[in-house]
């Protein structure tokens, strides 16, 4: 009887320590709740710094850097497009005096005893760094009158050119006979190099040479009417034949100051014979400069035809 006695007091004796453990366990799990949320539904340090669930992706962008968050949609929205009045506009053309249209210039209209050097773009620019320097020494202006494609080739050189304060004419794209070509075609021409030479940084505006010097009427009423002078020259010194074409530096020289006169335009070129791969014109400058000088002579550039009166 005593063994069936104690049977029913263990079994209670077990659910009390059963239900005391229950208690435990509960009690352990609303503290370490409330330390977790600090009783006002704050979280705390401890669940702030607590690792991201391994569901979440590891690469998720935080609140601050969403794309979607308003700081960001106020950033890329902060930048206006700048009104279309900023825009630089295109220079306008230098005017000619009415009385050079219909004409391809052959001398400057003065008495003055005065010479303009002109030198021709089209080829290469191997006698360029010559040609500056003594140009720069002497403390005299000459006007280059450039081909688009040299200009696009030769930015530097336009640049140059430019910033030693010479004057720039228009000598078409291509150096094509304009004569052969139609309206269409030779404004294409003009108007292609005329971008050209704006893009390197200078403006051919209003000076124009004919290619090969092959003009007529139509293709001298089509420049002016785009707002070019044609400008031709009063002697050409041939120093683009080169040595293989019987040429010299005393040649060129002689050639040019023989024809020494009040207003004399005087063609030149830049680039080197293809075949001997020499550059008379540049050669020969220093000794040209010295002798028209020495003849009592001085010099212009091309842009005194566009001075009134």
């Amino acid at each position: 009887m005593s063994g069936a006695a104690r049977g029913p007091i263990g079994r209670r004796q077990m659910w009390v320590v059963a239900a005391a453990v229950l208690a435990v366990v509960l009690v352990a799990g609303g503290l370490t709740l409330w330390l977790r949320t600090r009783g006002d539904g704050t979280p705390s340090a401890v669940s702030s710094s607590a690792a991201p669930s391994s569901s979440a992706p590891s690469s998720a962008p935080t609140p601050a850097t969403s794309p979607a968050t308003p700081t960001t949609r106020t950033t890329t929205s902060a930048a206006p497009t700048p009104p279309p009045s900023t825009a630089r506009p295109t220079p306008a053309p230098v005017p000619f005096p009415p009385a050079l249209r219909g004409r391809d210039v052959t001398v400057l209209p003065t008495g003055s005893r005065v010479v303009a050097l002109t030198f021709d773009a089209g080829s290469d620019a191997a006698g360029l760094p010559s040609i500056l320097r003594t140009l720069a020494a002497q403390g005299v202006h000459a006007t280059f009158f450039l081909t688009g494609r040299w200009a696009a080739t030769h930015p530097g050189s336009v640049a140059a050119i430019r910033a030693a304060g010479h004057p720039i004419g228009n000598h078409t794209v291509t150096h094509p006979h304009l004569p052969a070509l139609s309206d269409a075609a030779v404004r294409d021409e003009v108007l292609g190099a005329q971008r050209a030479i704006l893009a390197a940084g200078a403006d051919p505006r209003p000076l124009f040479r004919f290619p090969f010097g092959d003009r007529d009427a139509r293709t001298i009423a089509d420049v002016n009417a785009l707002g070019y002078v044609a400008v031709r020259w009063t002697v050409d010194s041939l120093g683009w034949e080169g040595t293989s074409g019987g040429q010299s530096v005393q040649k060129v020289a002689d050639r040019v100051v023989s024809a020494l006169r009040p207003g004399q335009i005087v063609l030149m070129h830049v680039g080197a014979n293809p075949d001997d791969h020499t550059t008379l014109d540049a050669d020969a400058l220093p000794q040209v400069i010295t002798r028209m000088r020495a003849a009592g002579f001085g010099f212009t550039t091309l842009d005194a035809l566009l001075a009134p009166g």
